[in-house]
Order: C-alpha cells, then structure tokens, then sequence
C-alpha cells in the first residue's frame, strides 16, 4: 500500500465527543499498523483551555477504550501521543487565524511535515462555512507548497438551498479536489464490498435490470431513541438524518453503471449519474410516494418506553418524523419501472441496515399453487450491519413424496474472515483523504442532487398539516400503512433479525 505523504492533520472542534471517540482513536489504528507517514502530527484546536499534556492524556483514555487495536506496548502509544498537540483557539474570532497560522508553521518546521495541511471540522455545522474563509485570507488553503484538504463533517446542508450556498461557499476558498464530503457509511467494508459483488461475478451483474429484478427494498433501522439528542433530532428528522445521506448512497451503489475504472472520478461520476436520474416526487405526490412516523409509548421486554414526544427536548405537538419509508423510481435503461423501497426509523425491533434485492419470480409457477409463493424464492441480502455478510435465498425441494418447495438460505458472514483485519469506516476515510484518494467521499454534484429529490418531501411534510404523522409502538417495524407503499398484496416489507441468516425464526425485540 502507498505511504501518505508526511503532514498534520488539523481538527477543529477536537475538545469533542468525535476527536475522542473515532477520529484519534482511528488514526492510533493507523498507526499501529505501520500506515502512517514517518513525519506526521495532530494539532487539535478548541475553545477549552487544555496543554498538550492535558489532551494527550484526555486523548490516551479514549484510544484504550475505543480503538480496535487495544494498545499493548505502552511505548508504542507513548511515541505516538507525542505527535499530539493541542492550540486554545476560538474558532469564530477572525483575529486568532494570525495565532493559527504560526503555530502551524512551528509546528511543522519542528516536525518537517513539508507544509501539508488536512483540515478537519469536527464542529457543529454553523461554523463550515466561517473556517475555509478564515484559513483561505491566511493562505492557509494556498497549495503552490504543500496540499491542503478540508474534510466536512454531515449534516451538509439542512435543505437544497443551504447544501447549495454551502457548495458556493467552500468552492470560494477551496478547490472541488480539496474538498472531502466525509459519510462514514462509505467508509464501512459492506459498502465498499457490494461493487465488489456486483462487478466482479458474472452471475450477478447480468441479472443486475429491470429485466429480472422485482423490486430493491434498503432498510437502515435503529432500536434506540433519541435520547438526549431531542433538540437536535427535532430539526432533522428520519428523512435528514438517514435518508437524504446513508440510505440515497446505498440506491446509488445499487443502480450505478459499471465505471470504466476503479477511482474516485469514474465512481463518483456513476453515482451523480443515478441521483440525477431519480424521477422527482412532486409536492402534490408526497402523500402517495412517502409515509412518515412517529414511535410511542410502549413496553418493551416488559420495560415502559417512552413516546418521541415525550422525551426531553421534544415538542409536545412536535410532527418530526422518526419514521420514514420511500417509494423511488430511477428513470433509465436499467431501472425504468422497477420500484425501490427505502426506510428509516428509531425504536424498531432491531438495529439493521441491509439491501435486498428481490428478483422476479419464475415465469411459470410449477412447482407452487399460490403465486405469491415464488416471490420469495430468490432474493439476494447484503448486510451492511451487523452481522455483516451476503445472504442468497432461494427454492429448494422438501425431502419426501411430491413437489413441495421451500427457501433456504445460502451465507457468508465478514466473521468467517477470522484472520482479517476490517478497520472501521474513519480509519478507512483518513487514510484515503491522506492518500488524496476521495472515491468514498461525496461529491458537492451528488450533495446537491440527493437534496433536490428530498427537498420536495421536506417541504410536503412542512407545508401540508393534511399529511399525517403516523404513530407507531416503540418496538414494532413502523407504521402499518407503510405495507401500502408495495401495492402488491403478496408482498411485504422484510422484517430482518440481527444475525443475517435468521429471518423466519424467533427474533429477539
């Protein structure tokens, strides 16, 4: 593997909860595995008022606890929490960007990182828009010596006309090829894994059409609340904070064409292909294309849950969704007529992201009565988590007199790799950004493109008090009346358990 290029990684908001818990950890793991360059530094930046020894021990305790490779030569992590330092800094005053700039350039004369900068903002999303101006009017986006890269936390955006001023903004100071759209659901091996399956095996890809697939459904469920975040979560909601993002990746993944190559342009290019291809729901066909939900009150394993609007923060007539279910179309060649289903929710029976591909059933049904039967023969499941892995289902006949048909299960777990290393989604995002590679990182055209189909659900649910929030008991899959979206009878959702090869059998709630 390449070695990344000798430099510092810059973290703005790094007295918070992601410094502490992904972002130094993740880089450790790097370092651990030999990965990083020979001269390289993080210089954490936050309002608290922390010496280097201060944050490297803060950040000591959260590389014991949350890095994959638990560090066992104290030496080792000793050596690398000496290429930590930290700056008091208040990011929204102009007058310390002066202060920044020289300690950067101390910084990197004592460390001999040859003047390369990446900039990370792990900082609420007001300040996105505020730290490019300020590093560029310091030249400190100037790449005539050294690279410069910025690296955007989500949410990017909160609509399309702020993902697109967003856009605007960073493109002022920083080129398209600087910036970095970071989503750590394309930083997840499953992800990555489903081009693998579908371009590298010639019984998939053929099939891969409207030709002979029924429909695609992707679930990405939760079976926690909200939480403490109640106030956040009333200004996002399922469809911002799932959907727009993680669940609109995955579509694109699934329906993108063969790119000529495997880098960051062509791939990139495949997938703002797909958004862009996505037939639009107008405001008036919200009600008939999407269904939103809210959890409430119930028991679960005989414990009292609370409803969404009575957890802390919440409204009490809030109508945010924590529950949201998609049909989309993709208007080309490939797809055309081939319905996806999407959804997203909190307090569901289990915690799941997967995609299914449902193929066609056989033409002619000899071997069943009941048509909807063969429905559910052949369907393709890849597990993006947990219990990560591929799951193949298809019709097999019973032992004994007659022709009686039933599914059975063909699996691979990640976990049967046990002499694999799967780094998780930042260690994988890091690297690439320091290798300049920025194929799993969003560009500002799909951004914007994803937020343009959502944008007119947005504004339905805001504007029209005649589309009802749906409640559902903590603890149940969702709405009832989400079934409605698959107009064919026979058809359901799929209803996941948390090991892959499960489904059918008693599920723990």
């Amino acid at each position: 593997m390449n070695q990344p290029k000798n430099h510092i990684l810059v973290i703005f908001g790094a007295s918070g909860d992601l410094t502490y818990r992904k972002l130094v950890p993740a880089v450790f793991d790097l370092y651990n595995q030999n990965l990083l360059p020979d001269k390289f530094a993080i210089l954490g930046l936050g309002r608290t008022d922390l010496s280097d020894v201060d944050f490297r021990a803060k950040m000591k305790a959260g590389i014991q606890q949350f890095a994959l490779n638990k560090p066992d030569d104290e030496n080792k992590l000793n050596n690398y929490l000496e290429k930590l330092h930290y700056f008091s800094f208040d990011t929204k005053d102009p007058d310390e960007y002066c202060l920044l700039k020289g300690k950067l350039r101390e910084l990197d004369e004592a460390c001999g990182t040859d003047n390369n900068f990446i900039y990370y903002m792990a900082t609420p999303p007001n300040m996105y828009e505020i730290i490019p101006e300020q590093l560029a009017k310091q030249a400190l986006s100037d790449e005539s010596a050294g690279f410069k890269r910025l690296i955007v936390e989500k949410p990017f955006g909160y609509d399309l006309e702020t993902a697109q001023k967003l856009n605007k903004e960073l493109l002022k100071y920083f080129n398209e090829e600087q910036i970095y759209r970071i989503d750590h659901y394309l930083g997840k091996e499953t992800v990555q894994n489903l081009l693998v399956t579908r371009f590298s095996n010639g019984i998939f890809e053929p099939l891969w059409n409207r030709n002979y697939i029924h429909h695609v459904e992707i679930t990405g469920a939760e079976n926690i609340g909200v939480g403490n975040r109640g106030g956040y979560y009333e200004g996002s909601g399922a469809l911002r904070d799932m959907i727009q993002n993680h669940l609109l990746l995955l579509v694109g993944l699934v329906a993108m064409e063969p790119p000529t190559l495997i880098d960051s342009t062509n791939i990139r290019n495949e997938i703002a292909k797909v958004f862009h291809s996505l037939r639009p729901i107008k405001e008036e066909e919200v009600a008939k294309y999407a269904i939103r939900g809210q959890y409430t009150a119930s028991h679960i394993k005989g414990e009292a849950v609370k409803g969404y609007r009575e957890e802390q923060g919440v409204a009490a007539d809030s109508r945010t969704e924590t529950f949201a279910a998609i049909k989309l179309f993709i208007d080309n060649w490939r797809w055309a007529g081939v319905p996806f289903y999407i959804r997203s929710g909190k307090m569901l029976p289990t915690r799941v992201t997967e995609i299914v591909i449902h193929f066609k059933s056989t033409p002619h049904h000899l071997f069943a009565n009941d048509a909807s039967i063969c429905n559910n023969y052949n369907q393709l499941v890849i597990r993006i988590q947990p219990d990560e892995g591929v799951l193949l289902k298809f019709g097999m006949k019973v032992p004994g007199a007659g022709f009686k048909v039933q599914n059975v299960n063909m699996d691979f777990h990640y976990s049967d790799l046990s002499d694999t290393y799967l780094p998780s989604a930042y260690e994988r995002l890091l690297l690439d950004c320091m290798l300049g590679d920025s194929t799993l990182y969003h560009r500002g055209d799909a951004v914007e493109a994803a937020w343009k189909f959502v944008d007119p659900i947005l504004k339905a649910w805001k504007n029209d008090k005649n589309i009802p929030v749906h409640g559902y008991p903590a603890g149940t899959w969702g709405p009832e009346v989400s079934d409605e979206l698959i107009e064919e009878n026979d058809i359901t959702w799929r209803y996941p358990c948390k090991n892959l090869a499960n489904d059918g059998n008693y599920c723990e709630l």
